[in-house]
């Protein structure tokens, strides 16, 4: 080895040891640097489901030092501009509804393979970076429909949902299988408004299943507990705990819990270890996403033979002996 061969060997060992500290460091400050996360909503941030997404990563800011931001009621021309928006000015992570703009957040994710991307969906995720979640509610929905079979007197609930689609046909289904389960007289009424907000249409739909002889009812959608109250029926709420929106009427709520999915997904990104796949588990009961809500000013009016029977089903199923089925078929009204 010449001379200059060798002083270009220690050049290039210097070089590369030089690189590689530079790496390193990097690596320490980009671990050191805080989360920029973003979330995008279809719908305004009052809408239930989107809001227990917010609400939850209002939590992680707190609880795991990510800065937070968000964009409500974006319509579907604007979606990809404002995922692409975001993605540039470093967000790390970005989360939200994607339902209605499936093909379009899809897409910006191609565009982004280096940001993480987690948004509700119907279908599955996809490599390198599209993660999936889900509200997988239908087991606190099977319990609320126990207490709803019980509580009938005309032997007729309803339920105001959204749209015939995979993720609501089977909380209403399940809430009709329980209902079932309790009382084999029951008949089940489905109405759908054809929107994942439209709070008026939902309680005109209520009043109309009311009308018909519906005497408890499942609010699905916004709106219909409004129509419950005015008609003085018992109602069952949706994705929150929506006692407070009428305490005589709301008997207790199927609510989505998202902290345990936000707080899976957030902390796998800090990690670096963040990869495609569906969270749609961290939703189920067992993993504490979704419960059945306090029963409030109904605890003294709820015979305490359904609240034993409520509670000794929820019990087998955080201990997995009893599996709330799964129908994602479309509910037919009886």
């Amino acid at each position: 080895m010449t001379v200059g061969s060798g002083r270009t060997w220690r050049a290039l060992a210097l070089g590369a040891a030089l690189i590689a500290s530079a790496i390193v460091g990097n690596g320490k400050a980009a671990a050191q640097d805080q989360l920029k996360v973003a979330a995008v909503f279809e719908t305004p941030i009052e809408e239930p489901w989107v809001n227990q997404i917010h609400v939850a990563l209002l939590q992680a800011k707190e609880e795991l030092g990510i800065e937070y931001t968000w964009s409500e009621s974006v319509s579907a021309s604007d979606f990809a501009r404002v995922l692409s928006g975001y993605a540039e000015q470093g967000h790390g992570l970005i989360m939200g509804d994607s339902f209605g703009t499936e093909r379009i957040t899809r897409r910006v994710a191609r565009d982004y393979p280096e940001v993480a991307f987690a948004f509700g969906s119907g279908i599955g995720p996809a490599e390198p970076n599209f993660a999936v979640f889900d509200n997988w509610i239908h087991e606190p929905a099977y319990l609320a429909g126990m207490i709803a079979g019980r509580l009938t007197e005309s032997n007729t609930i309803g339920t105001v949902a959204a749209m015939p689609i995979p993720e609501v046909n089977r909380l209403s289904n399940a809430f009709c299988v329980g209902a079932k389960e309790v009382n084999e007289a029951v008949k089940c009424k489905f109405a759908f408004i054809g929107s994942f907000f439209d709070p008026p249409k939902a309680k005109e739909a209520a009043i109309a299943q009311i009308e018909a002889g519906v005497d408890v009812i499942y609010a699905e959608r916004f709106g219909v507990i409004e129509a419950a109250a005015e008609r003085g029926i018992p109602a069952i709420g949706n994705m929150s705990d929506q006692s407070e929106l009428a305490p005589d009427t709301v008997v207790t709520s199927v609510v989505w819990n998202m902290w345990p999915t936000v707080k899976q997904v957030v902390s796998l990104v800090q990690a670096g270890v963040f990869t495609s796949q569906d969270f749609g588990q961290f939703s189920f009961m067992g993993k504490g996403g979704s419960y059945l809500a306090p029963y409030h000013g109904w605890e003294d009016k709820l015979p305490d033979e359904i609240k034993a029977m409520v509670a000794e089903r929820t019990q087998e199923i955080m201990e997995g002996t009893f599996r709330v089925p799964v129908d994602e078929g479309t509910p037919q009204s009886e």
